[in-house]
């Protein structure tokens, strides 16, 4: 099946380091993100995820759970977090869902639904489109998915930025600028009426068409 903006992240149950989860179940009622490696014990792969646990508890602020996947058993995602805190200096500190049957990863749509045999074998080339970052919003909705090359290591301040974007608009119904950060003005959908933004937004508002329409970030001190 292709996985697009706005459909339901497919459920699933899966073995991780931390035990058997229902996804779903696991997800609660906030954000979550699921980020997927190709392969155990490479080289950008072992970077990011020793990167990402430092960055854990700062998505856990903004109500947002963090999971991996490998194309591996957990037997082996549990050896290669050894390595991961020696070479990165932080432990692991989020599940790591193992996929040695490809299943999860062809739910959601990162491998081919026919694609034969099992990680057994495989090589990280073979698995490359294996590099996808998903972001799940409460209602299970998927609202961004991102590929990666395998040679380009992931930037998850960005991704930390497009989830305060995606809060920030789900909150107060506006939209974020190109290179958006947390205190900049944001814009007016198009669809509001000038008088309903005049309404609305008394101070602050600037017009540079009627389409195009910025104020101050909503909900700041």
């Amino acid at each position: 099946m292709s996985i697009r903006l706005g459909d339901i992240a497919p459920d699933f149950q899966a073995e991780t380091t931390k035990g058997i989860i229902n996804f779903h179940d696991w997800i609660g009622n906030g954000w979550a993100i699921l980020f997927s490696h190709p392969k155990d014990f490479t080289p950008v792969c072992t970077t990011e995820l020793g990167y990402m646990a430092k960055m854990a508890p700062e998505f856990a602020k903004k109500n947002c759970k963090v999971i991996g996947l490998s194309v591996d058993p957990v037997e082996s995602h549990l050896r290669w977090e050894k390595d991961i805190e020696e070479t990165q200096g932080t432990a692991v500190n989020y599940p790591m869902i193992g996929d040695p049957t490809l299943a999860i990863a062809k739910l959601y749509d990162m491998l081919p639904a026919d694609e034969p045999g099992t990680s057994e074998g495989r090589t990280p080339l073979t698995n490359q489109t294996v590099r996808t970052v998903f972001i799940i919003n409460p209602d299970k909705k998927v609202m961004l998915h991102l590929t990666y090359p395998m040679s380009t290591g992931r930037n998850f301040h960005e991704i930390m930025r497009v989830l305060d974007s995606m809060q920030l608009t789900a909150a107060h119904k506006v939209s974020t600028p190109v290179n958006w950060n947390p205190g900049d003005d944001v814009i007016i959908p198009a669809a509001l009426p000038e008088a309903e933004a005049r309404e609305k937004y008394p101070v602050g508002l600037k017009i540079v068409k009627p389409y195009l329409r910025y104020v101050p970030q909503p909900g700041q001190n």
